[in-house]
């Protein structure tokens, strides 16, 4: 008997005992648009006297990590991006402005003697400038005597015996106390009460207070020791922020914040739970939907998509990967997609089971001879994942990490789990003797039609060809009349969603907005979702439009709070169409190097057919293009690839066995040969993607609609697009048709085997 199923059984067992484990052991890590919290992205700035690189901005996120950690977030996410950008994640924070003006301020801390206060009119000298000091007052003031880089720690105290308030306690460095006790005994030599015997310190150039040297200290002797207080009318809140701004110290280049992410905990909540109800709905249809279809060994394909979703499940927990919004709508729809080797395998064994009455043979021969479409459609997908990854930002990027993840958990359970378990059940005797329970017995009722009555498609291949160039046209003109509804992940700007007690329509909402100040603001509404869409404004800003609705609205919660700067937003966009670009680019040179150069351009210019379709759709909708589109489209072009290379695999297959035929003929009767896999496995994924967009709410609806589209345009440009082209293309193309496929030699063995 052969080692390999045993092995394979083995293997199987202990990847499902591993996963078991570590769901049961492991917590996922949830990003912050499934728990709530704030998310900031800093880009570093080049100062006069520091330049904004890596090394820079290195030091500069140790800063933010001590900041952040005086929050109260412990452990908080930071992490450089680039030479230039640190993303600070605040899980729970849900007051973007403190948190922005706490972990992005410069913090440029400096202390200056106080030259006078300024005449009006006056000048002041090279070095000297003037302020205001806490109380308004001008102020001249000299070059800074010492930085906050000589500052080693600072904390809130309040005086309870004296009663004198809250103040802070600032330690120095050996450097900074010298330089202290320096500039306070040269104060001291001035008069009590005259200007210059005062200390301004000062943060982001503002004084945060000026205090006069005590009358005890001598002049030219100063303040002795490695600590001073800093006293003033301190709050408890006060205090504490300047102790953190002071002990975190100072950054050794400016920041600005570039993205800033807020989400409420319940709105992560209802995602989370409208996921898994899509996940369950999702799998229980296609679980039943493929019993149907397939019976017993639909059964076990059933089994083996549990243990699919316990891997990829295990496999995200196991890795650390953050699963974020987009992350777990990718978990959801690679449920469908495992399906699909499930299908091609099962189609096969069909074939080979028509052909020769054997359930064994015949499956082994459909694992066997169905691996090459498998593995070819599922590197396209791990092609438009690695893109997604490594071109992407954000959310999006962790899209690319789960459907990766998905993707390979698919290859392990259909080609291990899956066989183990069909390799089991029709080697039983009862199983044996009633074949059509297996469900491999028939080609079934579809295949059956089609070989009976064999319709010639590409007879009409010109026209498919003038329907796809009108839908194309169609589609552009709505891009050109409508435009292209860019989100603000792509534009820049602020996007702000609330929830309100009373429900508001959206012209009562954009009425108080515009109020507000604001009457260019995009309002959209739903019941009680509001959603606002504006230019770079304020937290201030903000407030004043929850303010306005709060006057009709009732209660008013913020459920999210996106800001993307300017440049970044470009940079977005740009990176969008790279990723499109080099998608697409890809493909052809996976297809031309995998095929033909004719079919690799065919399967490109199909795929750049459903992509227009896609995007002229929501153009025509006024649906948003984001980043959560971007991971849909690359979606659809890895899995509108599958079809396209199921199909070209059959033809290639095909055309080597029947080499005098004309390629029209072999292009017709591959498309006819796959419509089964492709139909069975196109409403595998509808089933999840009609879940997603009834249950998942907004964000999720869209992404669903868009996989919707792109699914079933993809599913007919495989047969009325990519084939009819191939056929175009290969009318100019001198190469020989490909070699059929040979038989292995069958080895003989020499001697008995044994061991004497």
């Amino acid at each position: 008997m052969s080692r390999a199923p045993v092995v394979r059984a083995l293997a199987a067992l202990a990847v499902i005992a591993t996963s078991l484990f570590i769901a049961l052991t492991m917590s996922p890590r949830l990003g912050l648009d499934l728990r709530g919290g704030t998310q900031l992205v800093l880009e570093t700035k080049d100062s006069p006297t520091v330049k904004a690189d890596a090394a820079a901005t290195d030091r500069a996120l140790e800063v933010l990590r001590r900041r952040a950690d005086g929050l109260g977030v412990a452990d908080a996410p930071l992490a450089r991006s680039g030479e230039r950008r640190i993303i600070v994640e605040l899980p729970g924070v849900q007051d973007p402005t403190k948190a922005a003006e706490v972990i992005g301020k410069t913090a440029q801390l400096t202390f200056h003697p106080v030259i006078g206060i300024p005449q009006p009119g006056a000048k002041p000298a090279e070095g000297e400038r003037i302020v205001k000091d806490e109380d308004g007052a001008p102020l001249q003031v000299g070059p800074a005597a010492l930085t906050g880089d000589a500052v080693s720690d600072a904390d809130p105290g309040i005086d309870t015996q004296q009663g004198s308030g809250w103040f802070v306690t600032v330690d120095f460095r050996s450097q900074g106390s010298e330089a202290w006790t320096k500039l306070t005994g040269e104060a001291a030599c001035n008069q009590p009460g005259d200007p210059r015997r005062r200390v301004a310190i000062l943060l982001d150039q503002e004084v945060i207070v000026s205090p006069q040297v005590n009358v005890d200290v001598v002049c030219q002797v100063g303040l002795p020791g490695n600590s001073t207080q800093i006293t003033g009318t301190f709050t408890a809140e006060e205090a504490r922020d300047l102790a953190l701004l002071i002990k975190g110290g100072s950054l050794p280049v400016p920041v600005e914040i570039v993205e800033q992410r807020t989400v409420g905990p319940t709105l992560g909540a209802a995602a989370i739970e409208a996921s898994a109800k899509a996940a369950v709905i999702g799998i229980v249809l296609t679980a039943l939907f493929i019993i149907v279809a397939y019976r017993l060994v639909g059964f076990v394909a059933a089994v083996a998509l549990a243990c699919y979703a316990l891997i990829s499940y295990a496999a995200l927990v196991g890795l650390g990967a953050t699963l974020t919004l987009p992350g777990l709508a990718g978990f959801v729809l690679a449920i469908g997609m495992a399906v699909d080797a499930n299908v091609l395998v099962f189609e096969r064994a069909r074939e080979e089971y028509a052909a020769e009455p054997n359930l064994r043979s015949s499956l082994e021969k459909g694992f066997r001879n169905a691996w090459s479409a498998v593995a070819d459609s599922n590197i396209t997908t791990l092609l438009a994942a690695g893109l997604l990854f490594f071109l992407a930002s954000g959310p999006v990027r962790g899209f690319g990490v789960t459907l990766t993840i998905g993707v390979l958990a698919s290859l392990i359970t259909a080609m291990v789990i899956t066989r183990v378990l069909a390799q089991w059940a029709v080697g039983r005797r009862a199983v044996a003797s009633r074949p059509s329970v297996t469900g491999l017995s028939g080609i079934g009722r579809v295949r059956a039609w089609l070989n009976a009555h064999g319709p010639d498609l590409m007879r009409h291949r010109g026209l498919y060809l003038v329907v796809a160039c009108l839908l194309v046209a169609v589609s552009v003109g709505g891009i050109l009349v409508r435009g292209i509804n860019f989100g603000v992940e792509f534009t820049g700007g602020r996007l702000v969603e609330y929830s309100t007690t009373t429900p508001m329509t959206a012209d009562a909402a954009r009425d108080l907005v515009g109020r507000a100040g604001f009457p260019n603001a995009v309002v959209q509404s739903s019941g009680q979702d509001i959603s606002i869409r504006t230019g770079q404004i304020s937290p201030a800003e903000v407030l004043r439009i929850e303010t306005a609705l709060e006057s009709r609205g009732g209660q008013v919660t913020k459920e999210r709070d996106e800001l993307i700067g300017p440049s970044l937003g470009d940079e977005l966009r740009r990176n969008a169409l790279i990723a499109l670009g080099v998608a697409l680019a890809a493909q052809l040179a996976y297809l031309a190097l995998r095929f033909r150069w004719t079919f690799g351009m065919a399967a490109v210019l199909a795929l750049a057919v459903d992509a227009a379709i896609v995007v002229g759709a929501f153009a025509w909708f006024g649906k948003p293009v984001d980043g959560v589109f971007l991971a849909a489209m690359l979606t659809v072009i890895g899995y509108s690839v599958n079809d396209k290379v199921v199909v070209f695999d059959r033809v290639r297959e095909l055309w080597g066995a029947q080499r005098t035929a004309s390629f029209a003929e072999v292009v017709n009767t591959a498309i006819l040969q796959t419509v089964p896999r492709t139909v069975n496995t196109g409403l595998g994924a509808l089933f999840i993607l009609a879940a997603l967009a009834v249950l998942g709410g907004d964000s999720l609806t869209d992404f669903a609609v868009a996989l919707l589209i792109g699914v079933i345009v993809g599913t007919l440009s495989s047969a009325l697009v990519a084939g009819p082209l191939a056929i175009v293309f290969e009318k100019r193309n001198s190469a020989p048709p490909p070699q059929p496929k040979g038989k292995r030699p069958v080895r003989v063995r020499e001697g008995s085997g044994a061991v004497v």
